[in-house]
């Protein structure tokens, strides 16, 4: 059979009544003693096989019989529009019947099987409707977001992931062999998208891997995941990466929102929801003070906002502007890393924002540091070594703009799009402190 004769059951509908080949999985079979129903599943969607048992479909219904859930077929028939099928208002009536695959009839997960099970046979698990979803989902995101960048004129760079040195944190990398020496698994692309700042590219975004050595067991951290990043030039302050930020998010859920609205609400329960501009702004202090009148006081000793402290805050924005987005800004330069911008009036904090979504956080921006000797001393106030930073810091010696950007999760969103409760629904393969496989 080649690709060109075989439908796609999302594409049923359109046609004629008449012959028909389709190819699938197993999903269900009804054997009962006078007609077999199969219900059978592609990449698209699912269709109800139908086999009136007769002399004539003896072979067929035998077939039918001994077909384990998971089995790949390829049935030809032919296709009727009847209303009273509640699948699609479409059944096939089945000619031929031919098991490309056999699946094994026991299957090691099932409908209320955990998540750590489900994982360990993620393939399976993949094949659910959910799940299919979520990649198209996730497809249709990205594609809005490229498709944004290129037509503002930006370039798209891919860095690499094996580094010299730190770019953030030494304690949350990678550590690997690297011939005679050492190398890191790259946590950011932050260094390597700012050098593009001083090579004239102006405008750069990336969608990469990234890694970190956290040893965390939350539903919303992994030790691998995509990183979409951006980072442009000429810029006054990080109002202006806010403002690409809120402009790249309303250009993806309005893509979602349009190409499978209505599938994630049959699916998911979940009304997507386009944001208006711009979104809320709140200084970090000052949604401290918010979420203490609600009556949650965030930890004196942390200058960030912890989890339940995102809630709150998400929660008030929602309730005060109607609004899932709020960035949070003016983040403490005790939390921030070196390269991030002190504000002109006051040192302790920075030109940064966190951008949470639905009581999550999913990004942190920022206007950088331009400033070679700002950076040194910066740097050292963190503890690190200037001359580890020494390919780093020459990108600021041969002139550079004032500049800025982003990194994303893009798991986080996905995540907080379709309001699933842990990470790992939204990652095709999940890599956390305790998982390598499969």
């Amino acid at each position: 059979m080649t690709e060109t004769s075989r439908t796609l059951v999302k594409n049923l509908s359109a046609l004629e009544d008449g012959p028909v080949t389709v190819s699938g999985w197993v999903d269900t079979v009804r054997d009962q003693k006078k007609v077999q129903f199969v219900v059978l599943r592609d990449e698209s969607g699912a269709v109800q096989l139908v086999n009136p048992r007769t002399d004539d479909t003896a072979e067929v219904a035998e077939t039918i019989s001994g077909l384990a859930q998971g089995s790949f077929v390829t049935v030809t028939g032919e296709l009727k529009h009847d209303e009273r099928v509640k699948l699609g208002g479409i059944e096939v009536k089945l000619a031929s019947l031919e098991v490309v695959t056999a699946a094994i009839p026991e299957t090691p997960i099932a409908a209320d099987s955990g998540i750590d099970k489900r994982m360990d046979w993620r393939f399976l698990d993949l094949r659910r409707p959910e799940q299919n979803l979520v990649f198209r989902v996730q497809t249709t995101l990205e594609h809005a977001w490229r498709t944004y960048w290129v037509e503002h004129d930006f370039i798209e760079i891919h860095t690499p992931k094996l580094m010299a040195s730190a770019s953030e944190s030494r304690a949350e990398l990678f550590e690997v062999e690297y011939f005679e020496t050492k190398a890191y698994l790259s946590q950011s692309p932050q260094f390597f998208k700012q050098m593009a700042q001083p090579a004239g590219f102006g405008k750069v975004f990336e969608v990469g891997p990234a890694f970190r050595a956290d040893p965390s067991f939350t539903s919303r951290h992994a030790t691998e995941f995509t990183s979409v990043d951006a980072e442009i030039s000429w810029i006054s302050s990080h109002e202006d990466v806010m403002q690409l930020h809120e402009e790249l998010m309303v250009a993806g859920l309005r893509a979602v929102k349009e190409k499978h609205g209505e599938e994630i609400k049959a699916l998911f329960d979940v009304d997507i929801e386009v944001p208006t501009q711009p979104f809320p702004r709140i200084p970090l202090a000052e949604a401290k003070r918010i979420v203490a009148e609600r009556g949650y006081v965030v930890p004196r000793d942390d200058d960030d906002m912890d989890p339940e402290g995102e809630r709150q805050i998400a929660a008030y924005v929602k309730e005060t502007y109607g609004h899932d987005f709020v960035f949070l800004t003016d983040y403490a330069a005790s939390i921030r890393p070196f390269y991030h911008m002190r504000n002109a009036a006051d040192e302790t904090i920075t030109n940064s924002y966190d951008l949470v979504y639905n009581g999550v956080e999913i990004s942190t921006g920022a206007q950088r540091e331009h400033r070679v000797d700002v950076l040194i001393e910066q740097a050292k106030e963190k503890g690190l070594d200037p001359e580890e930073l020494g390919f780093y810091l020459d990108f600021f010696r041969y002139g550079v703009p004032p500049h800025g950007g982003f990194g994303m999760g893009l798991s986080r969103v996905l995540m907080l799009m379709l309001h699933q409760t842990n990470l790992r629904e939204v990652v095709y393969l999940f890599r956390g402190p305790t998982r390598l496989t499969p």
